[in-house]
């Protein structure tokens, strides 16, 4: 890729879509266009159809149009595996008949199984049965990463796959009705601070595990595999470390300077018991994250406030 690239991201005005779009104007990039800011619709075939005639795209960079943390995905199943198999299927399939050079899937850890040897690797893909609690999501994400592959093998289409840890940071996601748990946490410690309130209730035991990675090293990760990265399997994207829900739920009051109790609800769903990348593959590529997770959440932390 170079200035004069014509780019397409698409995505749901998340920290993805919002951070590689700021990627790319900062080092000067000319052509280059968003689901959301230029407002086209992916899940209408005639609007990607003309678009794609007019745009002329060479790289696709392909995110989730609807995306959330457990809360979401228990609400509205139906809309996560429809509307984001919809749009996928039409922008892949937009991607090859008009030539695109190459494009990048934004998977999701929630595709492999939950009962998933740890640290997970690629080749666990569809060995196991999913997680309930993101299952319909999972679903649509499998259909990508096999849509990509079954183009690739057929057509000789450029298109790659890469699963991401757990994303967090600048723009993402703070509802805490249905942000994953990171945004989640960091809206309630605001919250309860803000208010004086005497506690935070966070879902579950606290004893799950999650993986996390900050956006701009994700955007970074992104731009390293569309430049060096051909394969057709599938490809992790992560830190390499985890912690409990009760370690970062200690983190992010530690950097709210909220005083109070932090209470975990065992009565709401933890989710998967552990969710952790293995990234072998990715570091004998030649890449590795730069922000840890203590810097990543001050760094998400502050972006919040700036927001309110």
């Amino acid at each position: 890729m170079h200035q004069d690239s014509r780019i397409f991201i698409v995505g749901h005005n998340d920290s993805v879509e919002n951070s590689l779009r700021g990627h790319f104007q900062a080092q000067g990039f000319r052509r280059v266009m968003s689901s959301t800011y230029d407002i086209v619709d992916t899940a209408n075939a005639s609007i990607v159809n003309d678009f794609f005639k007019e745009f002329k795209p060479e790289y696709i960079f392909l995110g989730s149009v609807l995306s959330g943390g457990i809360a979401a995905n228990q609400k509205s199943p139906a809309e996560f595996i429809y509307e984001n198999i919809q749009s996928q299927n039409v922008v892949i399939h937009a991607s090859r008949y008009f030539h695109v050079k190459k494009l990048l899937y934004f998977a999701s850890s929630c595709v492999y199984p939950k009962e998933a040897k740890q640290p997970i690797k690629e080749s666990s893909l569809l060995t196991g049965t999913l997680e309930e609690t993101s299952e319909a999501y999972a679903i649509a994400k499998i259909a990508g990463i096999k849509m990509c592959q079954a183009y690739k093998a057929q057509y000789g289409f450029n298109a790659i796959a890469a699963v991401p840890a757990t994303l967090y940071g600048s723009g993402s996601d703070t509802d805490i009705e249905t942000a994953h748990v990171l945004g989640a946490l960091i809206a309630k410690f605001y919250k309860a601070k803000k208010e004086g309130a005497s506690e935070v209730i966070v879902w579950g035991s606290g004893r799950p595990r999650r993986e996390f990675l900050y956006v701009d090293d994700f955007v970074s990760a992104s731009i390293f595999l569309m430049e060096k990265y051909n394969g057709a399997d599938v490809i992790n994207v992560g830190c390499g470390y985890d912690v409990t829900i009760k370690q970062l739920a200690e983190m992010i009051k530690a950097v709210s300077g909220f005083k109070g109790k932090i209470k975990f609800d065992a009565s709401r769903p933890d989710g998967v018991k552990r969710k952790l990348l293995d990234i072998t593959r990715m570091r004998k590529l030649g890449w590795k994250p730069k922000v840890s997770l203590e810097e990543g959440i001050e760094k998400a932390y502050q972006a919040y406030i700036r927001q309110k």
